[in-house]
């Protein structure tokens, strides 16, 4: 084929839905990249505002059940595709099917024609068949008792990790990453009430209402595109879920204080200390991945904050740090991201096990290289998203031991449940994100 021709594909394939939700797809499935390094640029084509939506329901949709339609692709396929691209589509077809309004013979259709689209004809008949068997034998196969794999639809060693961690609430964390997570907002009060937003969301025809634990936390009833959202470009609101909100109360930065946020970006924690604290508080933004600190630009200037963004590796001080000790220091440590599957379910394709225990060793590193940077009487709030204790109280829990100066600060809270040292929330409880706090004084 030539290269006009093949351009010529590629622009007809980005112009629909699910070809766009197939680029993404085959990205993730068959590259291994992740869900955000692509999203951005192939949602943002051609596509009209209701395109756009379904390409993300097919994305999201598809890599949410994804054990779950690999269970039915080999129940109604003698021989599943090898060929990465025809399988992608077969997942994509079986999403359709077994998830959405789509009627059968539309989603049999329009994914026999992608094949031919994507330069594939050859797997038509396989595609075609496949899916029209599932249709029809759909009521079967859903009394079909599937591995706990494919039911949960989460890869094995994952569900292990979970039962291991919560023997008694596994599966409900499992359940709840299949949820579609609610779209919660944080009014920067520096700039309006939340009473005030509410209205002018009421005024629009929005409806919402105001998180539970969170004062400043806004959920809407319905998502919708960031760049509808009232006030957003004018910096009266930001998108952050509620669990991701409560970091800065438990920081607690005074007036005059000195903060660091050690991983700053994409930004959201450090806009809401900044929020909170009315321009009295100075802080360092610390970021490491120079795309995502420009991200963290990006953030400070729409709400129209003052922070110092200081490119840097949190294990290694001595190549950013100004000598000045910190009252407040923020470590939103990189991490598994397993409380936060259902706004990125394309972790459960990615992470591997040994990802945890890398992870746990970065964690680790951070605390014990910023510790000394914090003045005594100061606080360090350590947080992460993940639900793994190997990452979270165990982390915190080894660290006091060897630190000596190091003391809990006890967090009394109505959100979550007591986590060693820590407060844990699980996935779904109160529409939160699972997220994971623990905070320690200096003596």
């Amino acid at each position: 084929m030539s290269r006009q021709r093949t351009s010529g594909a590629s622009r007809l394939l980005y112009a629909t839905s699910r070809g766009v939700a197939h680029a993404l797809l085959t990205g993730v499935l068959r590259d291994g990249r992740s869900l955000g390094t692509t999203r951005r640029r192939r949602l943002d084509s051609r596509l009209d505002p209701r395109e756009r939506a379904f390409a993300r329901e097919l994305v999201f949709g598809t890599l949410r059940y994804l054990p779950r339609l690999e269970a039915w692709l080999a129940l109604v396929a003698t021989h599943p595709p090898r060929d990465a691209d025809v399988r992608v589509l077969a997942l994509l077809g079986l999403y359709q099917i077994g998830f959405t309004r789509v009627p059968p013979h539309a989603a049999v259709n329009t994914t026999v024609e992608l094949t031919r689209t994507i330069g594939k004809p050859w797997a038509a008949g396989f595609v075609n068949a496949a899916l029209r068997r599932f249709a029809a034998e759909r009521d079967a196969i859903d009394h079909i008792g599937l591995a706990a794999n494919a039911r949960l639809a989460h890869p094995d060693w994952l569900l292990g990790a979970f039962r291991c961690a919560w023997p008694s609430a596994w599966e409900c964390i499992a359940r709840a990453n299949l949820e579609r997570p609610p779209m919660t907002l944080r009014v920067n009060t520096r700039r309006t009430s939340r009473r005030r937003y509410l209205d002018i969301l009421s005024s629009t025809g929005i409806r919402a209402w105001p998180t539970r634990h969170s004062p400043e936390g806004v959920t809407l009833e319905s998502p919708c595109a960031v760049e509808s959202v009232p006030g957003f470009g004018e910096g009266l609101v930001s998108v952050q879920d509620e669990a991701a909100q409560l970091a800065a109360a438990l920081l607690d930065a005074p007036r005059g204080s000195r903060v660091l946020d050690a991983c700053a970006a994409p930004g959201g924690k450090t806009a809401h200390v900044l929020e909170r604290g009315a321009g009295g508080v100075e802080v360092v933004a610390l970021e490491e991945d120079p795309r995502r600190a420009g991200d963290l630009r990006r953030t400070l200037a729409r709400l129209l904050l003052p922070a110092r963004v200081q490119s840097g590796d949190a294990t290694e001080p001595d190549a950013w740090w100004d000598g000045r000790q910190f009252d407040r220091i923020l470590l939103d440590a990189p991490c598994s991201g397993t409380g936060v599957i259902r706004r990125h379910p394309d972790i459960k394709v990615l992470r591997r096990p040994e990802d945890v225990d890398a992870m746990a060793g970065r964690q680790r590193a951070m605390l014990r290289a910023l510790w000394p940077l914090l003045v005594r009487g100061g606080r360090l709030l350590y947080a992460t998203c993940s639900v793994l204790s190997r990452e979270n109280e165990s982390i915190v829990g080894s660290f006091l031991v060897e630190q000596a100066d190091a003391e809990v600060v006890r967090i009394d809270a109505a959100w979550g449940r007591p986590a060693g040292p820590g407060r844990q929330i699980l996935p779904g409880e109160d529409a939160m994100d699972g997220f994971f706090y623990a905070a320690l004084a200096k003596r």
